[in-house]
């Protein structure tokens, strides 16, 4: 069945505002297509597609936002804790940690405890 771009495009402005929506996929159900007639129409980084997707964007922040204000006003040490790790530098981040491992080289180059050029065959 062909669907009318503007139409469709109309309808998911609706029910991305109207229901909140967070998710292309929730988008599609909404209006009850499949994910791939959704990117047939609104190809990624087309004009349409970045408005909906500024939408989308638009209702994840203003839910982080209420999220970590709910964290914040709440006597809850889970939710305490979690949204200081949000807020945390890294040092007190890895000081939070039950099990903390470093995986990384702290910007120094990984050298071996043997000089392989060292080593005759």
């Amino acid at each position: 069945m062909p669907y009318d771009t503007k139409i469709l495009k109309e309808k998911a402005i609706e029910a991305i505002e109207k229901n909140k929506l967070i998710f292309v996929e929730d988008v599609c159900a909404y209006i009850g297509i499949a994910k791939s007639t959704f990117y047939e129409h609104f190809p990624i980084d087309t004009n349409d597609s970045n408005e909906l997707n500024e939408l989308l964007n638009k209702n994840k922040i203003i839910l982080k936002v209420g999220m970590r204000k709910k964290w914040f006003d709440s006597d809850n040490a889970t939710l305490q804790m979690a949204l200081y790790k949000l807020c945390s530098t890294d040092v007190e981040h890895r000081k939070l940690q039950m099990n903390y491992t470093d995986i990384t080289t702290n910007s120094e180059s990984i050298k071996p405890d043997v000089d392989f050029d060292d080593i005759k065959l």
